[in-house]
């Protein structure tokens, strides 16, 4: 029995195809989410607190961290919700939580990700996920 793979992370090869798709003007991340039911801060001993919380409520504290740094490179939050089952879709597949996040540009993006006190906080999002997904949209034109 193999274990399933899981993702929180873009690759190099995932982050270069990305960069070289050549999007202009904003872009939508499409975020799922499957939380951890309690948060492993292992890998960032020094943003555990001091009692063992839920992966939902140390996703909480990533986004709090994450929201200034967010809107001072030019992106929101359009939407955040709980998921369920799907309606359409796999019944062996469940996602915890859905977020639309929208940046102005996919240099805005990159700027955002590679801030350093940014990425001072991820750690929380790391100890709240299980796995994840990243789809960027982009905008039909018609």
């Amino acid at each position: 029995m193999t274990t399933p793979q899981t993702y929180l992370e873009p690759t190099q090869e995932s982050g270069r195809e990305f960069f070289t798709r050549g999007i202009s003007g904003s872009v939508v991340m499409l975020n799922l989410m499957r939380f951890r039911s309690v948060a492993d801060y292992s890998a960032n001993p020094s943003l555990a607190p001091a009692s063992p919380i839920s992966g939902e409520a140390a996703y909480r504290f990533y986004m709090e961290h994450t929201l200034p740094f967010l809107e001072a490179s030019g992106g929101e939050v359009l939407f955040y919700g709980k998921g369920g089952p799907f309606l359409v879709g796999p019944n062996s597949e469940r996602w915890d939580a859905a977020m639309l996040v929208r940046q102005s540009s996919v240099a805005s993006f990159l700027e955002f990700a590679s801030n350093q006190d940014y990425l001072s906080g991820i750690g929380h999002r790391l100890a709240a996920l299980k796995d994840s997904r990243l789809l960027p949209l982009v905008q039909e034109q018609a």
